[in-house]
């Protein structure tokens, strides 16, 4: 079993790459999960390539039925798995895994009257996008529609803050949310956008098809996309909060949705 040392092996500059650059996991049509939890709710099937730091190979590797010898998987030295990891303590594992494609048009035609759907426009925050995704499949999204303006769904960060939910989760993304707002309504779902001029979300029916539209985080809903809403709506608050942060939004949302459908 051959161990990579060096950061100019072409493998290493593979990973650096594919961490950095979202144009590059596009055209590699792949990204990277990192961690032994990732690591083992990763449906086997979408694994391109494994790779174990030395320390974490000895300690996982027979467990998880690697010998090291596999033409796909990789050890490297503890220092060199560190260089390529993208966080403060690395688990000494992360795999290479192929994207996940969706369209919205198929979801619709299976689950479009009945389901639960979150559009979110211009999301920049990484942690934002990844606790979004989280939730989304907690509360029982039907699909989250990712506009085009906002954060790579594959980012790094993004991945590990889905703790999972990406593997599992339909989504879409650089998406026209106006266009998907337009064959959302062909499908009889009705439009919420949650705004601060809307009406209070504990007195409306999310009983039926039912889309959320949430906005970026400095600036909340565009107006072309509040457009859109067949009815503004908005969070209760106290004191003197002006508005909450985008992932908690989408949280109280599509938890209430979840709430009124569960009666």
């Amino acid at each position: 079993m051959e161990i990579i040392s060096s950061n100019s092996n072409k493998n290493i500059k593979e990973i650096n790459k594919l961490n950095k650059d979202s144009a590059y996991r596009r055209e590699r049509d792949v990204f990277v999960v990192e961690g032994i939890r990732m690591f083992t709710e990763l449906p086997i099937e979408r694994i391109e390539s494994v790779y174990f730091s030395e320390s974490a190979f000895a300690r996982y590797g027979e467990e998880l039925g690697y010998t090291g010898n596999e033409p796909s998987v990789y050890v490297l030295k503890d220092n060199i798995f560190h260089s390529i990891s993208q966080t403060k303590t690395p688990q000494g594992l992360l795999a290479v895994v192929k994207c996940y494609h969706y369209e919205l048009a198929d979801i619709l035609d299976h689950k479009g009257e009945a389901g639960m759907y979150l559009l979110v426009e211009s999301l920049q925050d990484p942690g934002n996008l990844g606790t979004i995704m989280r939730t989304s499949e907690a509360a029982g999204v039907t699909c989250l529609i990712i506009g085009g303006a906002s954060c790579d769904p594959y980012n790094p960060k993004v991945v590990r803050s889905t703790m999972g939910a990406i593997f599992r989760l339909p989504f879409v993304y650089n998406v026209d949310l106006l266009e998907a707002a337009e064959l959302l309504k062909e499908k009889g779902v009705v439009i919420y956008g949650a705004h601060l001029a809307g009406q209070n979300i504990y007195d409306e029916d999310f009983t039926g098809g039912t889309a959320f539209l949430i906005g970026n985080e400095g600036n909340g809903l565009s107006k072309e996309l509040s457009s859109k809403a067949d009815k503004l709506i908005k969070i209760p608050m106290c004191g003197k909060v002006e508005s909450l942060n985008a992932a908690t939004s989408a949280a109280l949302v599509s938890y209430e949705c979840m709430r009124q459908r569960m009666k």
